[in-house]
């Protein structure tokens, strides 16, 4: 698996999308409403789904361990969320740190990590 984070708008997509040879097809975008595909060759916006794991009461990282077979070859992109300001409402504190958490899962499991930023790649793994 391949894992990329990055602040909002910052092109992660895009970089998945020409580094590993995607098309916008390839890519599952997650939302509240639908979840996520673990199946996809690319799942984009992980942090809407740990929201939907917060508001639902589920354990993101438990969910991501139970399906480890369907994303183990696919490549993964996250909103960093977890870092500056602390929001003042336990449900987004909630959120943000179980993103954290995913991600930190996420990147042990990963053969590579990048960050992007301004649309620049940073090797972390």
């Amino acid at each position: 698996m391949e894992f990329i984070i990055g602040g909002a708008y910052q092109g992660k997509k895009d970089f998945a999308i020409r580094k590993y040879g995607l098309s916008e097809d390839d890519v599952f975008t997650c939302t509240e409403a639908e979840g996520i595909r673990f199946g996809a060759k690319c799942v984009n916006k992980i942090a809407e789904f740990t929201l939907w794991c917060i508001r639902n009461g589920k354990d993101a990282v438990e969910i991501f361990r139970e399906h480890r077979a369907e994303w183990k070859d696919s490549v993964l992109i996250c909103d960093d969320i977890f870092c500056g300001i602390v929001p003042l409402g336990a449900d987004m504190r909630a959120w943000r740190e179980m993103t954290g958490r995913l991600c930190g899962y996420l990147s042990s499991e990963a053969r590579t990590v990048t960050r992007i930023f301004c649309g620049l790649e940073q090797r972390i793994k």
